[in-house]
């Protein structure tokens, strides 16, 4: 029987590409530096990677569905083949109760359902107090970046802060042991 993976959840806009509010042209995004390699770095040390991002702009007919769709393509395209495990989107509006919505947990929880995941080995990365609580709230650390949003957040729950998404997966491999990623063998 296989044992279940760690995971490390990612914010996607001011993480893993450049902030643009509301983007909605995919000839708009732009990876910061190093991602590819990074999520490389985080799969082969035995981590499954999961994009959780935020869309309200979709609730709120700033961008369409559409829009949304042509952008993670462009993400994708950017991103190579084999760079992430899962993508999961939550296009509630700001303010409007939700269970999957960062900081709520919730779509972390579906990844841990969907994919058999071990969220007592796992992170959270983003550039948003919102993200780095989102994962306090599913019970993992997180770490905050200072691209994006990041400048401006405070951090104060945050496990590390990093300059960038490639320092914090740089950090995160060299803080955590193999044997908290390598699954138990039988």
């Amino acid at each position: 029987m296989r044992q279940p993976a760690p995971a490390v959840f990612i914010d996607r806009d001011g993480t893993l590409m450049e902030e643009v509010h509301y983007c909605r042209d995919a000839a708009l995004v732009r990876l910061f530096e190093g991602v590819p390699d990074a999520l490389h770095a985080l799969k082969n040390a035995g981590f499954k990677t999961v994009l959780v991002t935020n869309q309200s702009g979709i609730a709120k007919g700033i961008i369409s569905p559409e829009d949304y769709e042509t952008v993670h393509a462009r993400l994708m395209e950017l991103l190579g083949p084999d760079t992430l495990d899962a993508v999961y989107m939550s296009p509630e509006a700001d303010g409007v109760p939700s269970t999957r919505r960062k900081p709520a947990p919730g779509m972390l929880f579906e990844a841990v359902r969907d994919l058999a995941l071990d969220l007592s080995r796992s992170w959270m990365i983003g550039d948003k107090d919102i993200d780095v609580e989102c994962g306090v709230n599913a019970g993992i650390p997180g770490i905050l970046v200072r691209t994006g949003h990041g400048h401006a957040a405070h951090g104060r729950s945050a496990r590390h802060i990093a300059a960038t998404f490639a320092e914090a997966t740089t950090w995160l491999l060299s803080h955590v042991s193999h044997a908290q990623t390598e699954p138990l063998r039988a």
